[in-house]
């Protein structure tokens, strides 16, 4: 087995004792990137990274230094190509480092590339980037698609490529793709990591967020990218804590809701069955669990309120690619026509169905009925979390309805259906609460995943149920490249 098929913190124990270098690890993650028939990277920055690890002779106690990871390219990287997965990018060479990189670097930690998204993070399935389908390394004839819009980070932890990846979370483009892939991918309260240098999409619901194999690593990495940064006036003052000290083994006390019609919802018996088995494991250890009622039409209005809230800031957000300060520069007789043939061109149909239903909510005789009527709905959907939130510690659910979608099945296409189940992760991100889907098991060998949901600032507590959680199902480090055949 090799280094890079273990943890985080198991890594870190070979280099502190100097049984494997940076620079060895580093070398076989870049391996591993270029041998991946995935499609999970855009860039594979393979001299500065080799430069990096070179540098790194001597370890510390920093658990991330020399630690191989990627970065979902639509993080801002000081001299990196970063596209966001979109041909109106390409070309586009950064020329600051985001606050999360700036600080893995800081760690020792080494980028070995980029990865790819569904086109400027917008899309759950992983299939709308400029480079095509991203697929799900649990499936190897690629008849699976791994979710998105995170896909590519999703992969290379799946696949042992590296141990962290970083990816962000807008309604569930972290958390869908690890209930896909085996992983346990979090996202942290609104404002508790830095947002400078992620490109936005819909920054009142846009959070950093990453992929690990372990809670425990999860709990590392929260820990180092945390805290205020005056680049980004959103983030919190609130003061953070070790996360790992946090995951104590006392959940004395502890109680969990399950929300009824979101689980009724499912329809897949397999899932509520595994689902099940880890909620009995867990009252048996003490834990408190109840299943509580939640007003229908609210939980069919989430996909609704998430798409006109969604689209029309990311029209706000996206209007400087125009092809004159950003992208691929077309010819046209006015800059009106040129900024035209650029957005034309250089956006797939997906985003500029986004961006219509986003300028349509927008408009000002639209505005009360589509936009303001949407923020009103949220806030609804918040307010009655935040009351179940006064008497239960979590919210615990399955993360997705069913295993790693089929390409055939699969559309970004807006859809009338009311998929409760498929889009509730949306409530973590309107209401800004820390969530975390790790696996609970695995059908026809496909992973399936469960979600906890927190009160905002209780991410210690997320990470110490969640560990628990992760005992129960002895699902730890769960991947595709030495589990897949389980």
């Amino acid at each position: 087995m090799s280094y890079l098929d273990l943890t985080i913190e198991e890594i870190h124990q070979a280099l502190i004792t100097k049984k494997v270098t940076p620079l060895q690890l580093v070398k076989e993650a870049i391996q591993r990137a270029k041998d991946n028939k995935d499609n999970a990277f855009e860039y594979i920055d393979e001299k500065n990274a080799i430069e990096r690890a070179s540098l790194l002779t001597e370890p510390n106690d920093n658990l991330f230094w020399g630690i191989p990871y990627v970065a979902k390219d639509n993080f801002s990287t000081k001299g990196v190509p970063t596209t966001a997965s979109s041909n109106i990018l390409n070309g586009y060479v950064p020329l600051f480092d985001a606050t999360v990189i700036e600080k893995l670097n800081n760690a020792g930690a080494i980028m070995i590339g980029k990865t790819t998204l569904d086109e400027l993070a917008m899309g759950g399935t992983g299939t709308s980037g400029h480079k095509g389908i991203t697929y799900n390394p649990f499936d190897r004839n690629h008849n699976h698609l791994i979710g998105g819009s995170s896909c590519g980070s999703a992969v290379a932890v799946c696949d042992n490529i590296v141990p962290f990846a970083l990816g962000s979370d807008t309604g569930d483009s972290v958390r869908k793709p690890a209930s896909n892939a085996g992983l346990v991918g979090f996202k942290p309260t609104w404002g508790r990591i830095s947002r400078y240098g992620l490109f936005p999409f819909a920054p009142s619901l846009d959070h950093v967020a990453y992929f690990t194999r372990s809670v425990n690593d999860s709990a590392i990495a929260l820990t180092l990218l945390e805290g205020h940064d005056d680049k980004d006036m959103t983030s919190s003052f609130k003061q953070g804590q070790d996360y790992i000290k946090a995951i104590n083994g006392n959940y004395k006390n502890y109680k969990i809701a399950i929300i009824k019609p979101i689980l009724d919802s499912i329809n897949n018996q397999e899932i509520k069955k595994c689902f099940l088995e880890s909620v009995n494991n867990l009252k048996a250890r003490g834990v408190i669990i109840e299943e509580i009622d939640f007003d229908l039409d609210l939980l069919k209005a989430i996909y609704p309120i998430y798409n006109v809230i969604s689209c029309a800031e990311a029209t706000s957000n996206n209007a400087n690619l125009d092809g004159i300060k950003f992208g691929p520069r077309f010819e046209g007789n006015t800059y009106q026509e040129v900024m035209k043939n650029a957005r034309t061109n250089g956006f797939s149909s997906l985003i500029k169905r986004r961006f219509v239903i986003g300028s349509y909510a927008l408009m000002k005789e639209n505005q009360n009925e589509l936009f303001l009527r949407a923020q009103k709905g949220r806030r609804k959907i918040v307010d009655e979390i935040n009351k179940i939130f006064e008497n239960y510690d979590f919210i615990y659910l399955p993360a997705s309805p069913n295993t790693a979608p089929l390409i055939n099945d699969s559309s970004d296409a807006l859809s009338n259906e009311y998929l409760i189940a498929d889009n509730y992760l949306a409530i973590g991100n309107f209401g800004g609460f820390p969530s975390l889907t790790l696996p609970i098991g695995l059908i026809d060998g496909l992973p399936i995943g469960a979600n906890i949901t927190g009160r905002p600032f209780e991410e210690g507590k997320v990470f110490n149920i969640c560990s628990l959680i992760e005992k129960t199902t002895n699902l730890k480090n769960l991947n595709a490249r030495t589990k897949g055949d389980k």
